[in-house]
């Protein structure tokens, strides 16, 4: 599929099948669980398995506490049980084996599969999407009854494992900015929803929702839990903007610049709140209107593009397939050989044929500093290990970056691009060939 947009949607089509992904953005989203029972065992084989997870550990490269948890709950007591140091394969699993539950955070980092299917995710949700991988002995619970501050989506790996789910308990607790702390049986009521997950299920709750799990006396429990939309609502986007909004208001309106009145102090604050007075009724009204007239200041695009870049910077870097590496900059043949390096110069000209190597990889974004274009393709699989990625672009290169987007998911020749000078057109595909942005129709070296 050449549109990544597609591929994406396509993907949380599969998710969520067989509901619809509109029946399931309707009914379910933030607003009520989901239950799928598939009867399919196999329906996530290849995304991961205890095998991948043993293949982690011999690794060498799984540390206690960065990337993995040892933890128990039984008699309403939740402990963490990481020793410090690498976690090595012999304790790992004797921890396993004496009842502890296994958390690998981030398995995105260790398995392709599951970066891979992340890195198309996040596409489809504008938002990252992260996950953790559970490992649970029979007849055991790792963890206590809580919730979160995502979206929740538990895919049933291995095995199988009883949940139980439960209503927020208060207004307060419906899709809460941060997660609870570990809570008792005796804070929870009744639950809502309870049944046993088995391989190919999938369960989804959204954040608010308390939920625990634990697993049956005869079988073990693998589980990829995905989640996304932390941090990701109209009232987090309203904490760049109102700041913004002001500020640009103070500098434009002198209305917000004039001084208070000077006995405001006499009749208003909690004090006088009962007070019946002219004056706080026209402070009131004052403020009020200040507040109406501050949407006029608000530079809503510009917030919503620091959110962008904010996003870019969490999104894990694209994969690229076999055909995409030989047409882009990570599979150009530049190599040491017969004493000298050879096939080093790219040679892209007026009638290479280009376009993004998938739609949201980059950001234009208007700062003071100048028109930066930002981008995922040198990110890491570990989250935020390298600070955001930028270009500082010309201003008169903002239309030909609008264009390749537009264009997506076409090619373009290279003359076609709205720079004023075919140099300019030349230099610019270059420079976002070499970031690993564009990629060309053909190689631009047949090895």
């Amino acid at each position: 599929m050449e549109d990544s947009r597609q591929r994406a949607a396509e993907l949380f089509r599969w998710l969520v099948a067989p509901v619809a992904p509109g029946e399931f953005l309707g009914q379910h989203w933030e607003r009520a669980p989901l239950l799928v029972q598939r009867g399919d065992p196999s329906y996530y084989a290849g995304l991961f398995s205890t095998a991948d997870f043993d293949a982690a550990l011999r690794s060498g490269e799984v540390h206690f506490g960065t990337h993995l948890d040892v933890t128990s709950y039984a008699d309403g007591v939740r402990e963490t049980h990481n020793p410090s140091g690498r976690a090595l394969p012999a304790v790992v699993w004797d921890f396993y084996q004496n009842g502890c539950s296994l958390r690998l955070l981030s398995p995105q980092t260790f398995s392709p599969t599951v970066w891979q299917f992340l890195s198309v995710l996040q596409e489809h949700f504008g938002s990252m999407a992260g996950a953790n991988t559970y490992l649970t002995p029979p007849g055991t619970q790792g963890f206590a009854p809580h919730y979160d501050d995502i979206e929740a989506f538990v895919l049933q790996l291995e095995g199988k494992k009883h949940w139980r789910v439960y209503r927020p308990r208060t207004d307060a607790e419906v899709l809460p900015q941060f997660s609870s702390a570990n809570l008792t049986q005796a804070e929870l009521g009744e639950p809502m929803l309870e049944t046993v997950l088995e391989a190919g299920d999938l369960l989804y709750f959204p954040r608010g929702f308390i939920h625990q799990g634990d697993c049956l006396p005869d079988a073990h429990s693998l589980h990829i839990t995905v989640s996304s939309y932390q941090r990701n609502s109209w009232g987090d986007l309203l904490e760049k903007l109102l700041p913004a909004a002001l500020q640009m208001a103070l500098e434009e309106d002198v209305e917000y610049r004039q001084g208070l009145p000077m006995d405001y102090l006499g009749y208003m604050g909690v004090a006088n709140s009962e007070a019946v007075d002219a004056r706080r009724t026209a402070f009131m009204e004052k403020v009020q209107s200040l507040i109406r007239k501050l949407v006029n200041y608000a530079p809503i695009d510009a917030a919503v593009d620091q959110r962008a870049k904010s996003f870019l910077h969490d999104c894990l870097p694209p994969v690229l397939t076999e055909s995409e590496k030989a047409q882009s900059v990570y599979g150009f043949p530049a190599r040491w050989q017969d004493g000298g390096p050879h096939d080093v110069d790219i040679r892209i000209t007026k009638d290479t044929e280009v376009r993004l190597l998938r739609h949201g990889i980059i950001r234009l974004c208007n700062e003071e500093a100048g028109v930066m274009l930002y981008y995922t393709t040198e990110n890491s699989r570990v989250y935020h290990k390298e600070e955001p990625k930028f270009l500082e672009i010309d201003p008169e290169y903002t239309d030909s970056i609008e264009f390749l987007l537009s264009s997506y998911p076409n090619h373009a020749r290279v003359d076609s691009l709205p720079c004023e000078t075919l140099e300019d057109k030349i230099s610019l595909a270059t420079l976002l060939f070499e970031k690993g942005i564009l990629i060309t129709k053909k190689p631009l070296v047949q090895v």
